[in-house]
């Protein structure tokens, strides 16, 4: 037998965070975490096109660790009780290892380029943008209430990993990066 998806009780616009506490759906804590969930699933979306094993195992690791922060986020900090997984300096240390290793193989950035070129290049612009509004909810959370220093870290070099991911796999896929040349 299996259990209904649907619980019936976020139909006048609270959800239950975990520990318990009821908070409304626009709630700061609700963006923060919702916002990262997005951000797995664009990370999920940019996996599914990725051929390197490499990147796709570390993408499969950015994933766990987007799990860890969101759930995190969605606990009360108070209240919960469940032991919930955590997010390590090592982590970040992934993140900045792979952001140097393909930083050796592009050719060097002489001015900002245009998001595109190929549709796995966009995917990555579009995850690192999600990732960017991600940090600025987490961050906004944090300006009153407690949030762990390292899930800000993580999602600040995770922006920088995906950006030099759009550059890596426009080397590979041998696109042309466009440069921006502003209309003045």
């Amino acid at each position: 037998m299996s259990s209904k998806i649907y619980t019936k009780t976020g139909d006048k616009g609270q959800t239950s965070l975990i520990g318990g506490t009821r908070l409304p759906k626009h709630h700061v804590r609700i963006e923060a975490y919702g916002t990262v969930d997005e951000l797995n699933s664009h990370i999920g979306l940019l996996r599914d096109v990725i051929e390197d094993k490499n990147v796709f195992d570390l993408l499969i690791s950015i994933q766990d660790r987007l799990f860890t922060i969101g759930s995190q986020l969605a606990a009360d900090p108070e209240k919960n009780k469940m032991q919930l997984p955590v997010v390590y300096e090592e982590d970040v240390v992934a993140l900045e290892k792979a952001i140097d290793d393909m930083n050796t193989q592009v050719p060097e950035m002489k001015s900002f380029v245009l998001p595109g070129g190929h549709v796995h290049v966009s995917y990555c612009h579009i995850a690192r943008c999600v990732c960017r509004r991600a940090e600025r909810s987490v961050l906004r959370l944090a300006e009153n209430e407690t949030v762990n220093e390292l899930h800000i870290k993580y999602l600040n070099r995770l922006s920088d990993y995906l950006f030099m991911l759009s550059r890596w796999l426009t080397m590979k896929l041998n696109v042309k990066e466009i440069a921006w040349k502003p209309k003045m």
